[in-house]
């Protein structure tokens, strides 16, 4: 049954393609991240242990902020959304 193009139904159908779409790009460049972040580990960059990132230990205690790890992987995200948004 074929649905004329000014239907509502039409539409809908179209938007819903569009945004399946565009979830399945975001899927895959989740994926490459995710594969990319594990070659870093297999290949022995320190990730969680870089210049920056703050450890406090005392007897019975250790605390760990990383400060420029968090920074490296929001710059790494907005670069990978930036280019997945064109």
């Amino acid at each position: 049954m074929k649905i004329p193009a000014g239907n509502a139904l039409f539409r809908r159908i179209q938007h819903a393609r569009g945004v399946l779409l565009t979830m399945g790009k975001l899927l895959v460049l989740v994926g490459l991240f995710v594969a990319a972040i594990g070659l870093l580990v297999m290949l022995g960059v320190p990730l969680g242990r870089l210049p920056g990132d703050i450890v406090i230990r005392r007897p019975g205690f250790t605390l760990y902020v990383p400060v420029t790890t968090c920074i490296l992987i929001s710059v790494l995200l907005t670069l990978v959304l930036l280019v997945a948004r064109r």
